[in-house]
C-alpha cells in the first residue's frame, strides 16, 4: 500500500543516522544563527571565533568598531587630500593612479570583510559596526579632522563626468 498519500518523493532518502555515542567526543558546537541574536556566543569571520569565550567576543566588537571607523577614514576628504593628484606627467599620472587604485581596493575589500562578520547575525555586531561608521563619519567627515561639513557623496565634482541628474 502507498503511504505517501500519491506523492512521489522523487527518490529522497531519510538523513543517515547519528554516529554512535551522541556524535562523539571530537564533534564541537557551532554557533550559526539565521536571525538576529543576542549574546557572546557566535562565530565572526572565522569558525570558532571567538566562540564562548567572552573576552575575544569583545576583542571581536572592538575589531568590528575599528573597521568601520577606519573604512569611513578611507572614504573621507582627509585622505583624499593626502593622495598625490594625476599630474600631466605620464609616470606621475600612474602612480597616483595606483595610489588611488590601492585606497579604492582597501576600502572595498574593507567594505566586504565588514559585510560578512555583519552576517553573523549577532546584535552586538551591527551595534558596533553603526557606532564605528558614526563615530569614523564625526571624526573625518562632519566635524573633528574634517572641514565642518558634511561629506555629501553626490557624484558631482569637477574630476568626474557628470551624471543625468546634477
Amino acid at each position: 500500500m502507498d503511504m505517501s498519500g500519491g506523492h512521489d518523493m522523487g527518490g529522497m532518502m531519510a538523513p543517515p543516522p547519528s554516529p554512535p555515542g551522541g556524535g562523539g567526543m571530537g564533534m564541537r558546537m557551532r554557533y550559526t544563527h539565521m536571525t538576529f541574536f543576542w549574546g557572546k556566543n557566535s562565530e565572526i569571520l572565522f569558525a570558532g571565533w571567538p566562540g564562548a569565550n567572552g573576552g575575544m567576543y569583545a576583542l571581536a566588537l572592538v575589531a568590528v568598531l575599528a573597521l568601520a571607523f577606519v573604512l569611513e577614514f578611507l572614504g573621507s576628504r582627509r585622505l583624499d587630500a593626502l593622495l598625490p593628484r594625476a599630474a600631466a606627467g605620464g609616470g606621475r599620472r600612474a602612480a597616483a593612479g595606483a595610489a588611488r587604485a590601492a585606497v579604492h581596493a582597501l576600502r572595498v575589500g574593507g567594505a566586504y570583510l565588514l559585510m560578512l562578520a555583519l552576517m553573523s547575525f549577532n546584535g552586538g555586531v551591527l551595534l558596533v559596526a553603526v557606532a564605528g561608521h558614526a563615530a569614523g563619519f564625526l571624526a573625518f567627515k562632519a566635524g573633528l579632522f574634517g572641514d565642518g561639513r558634511a561629506q555629501v557623496e553626490d557624484g558631482c565634482s569637477k574630476e568626474e563626468l557628470e551624471p543625468a541628474a546634477c
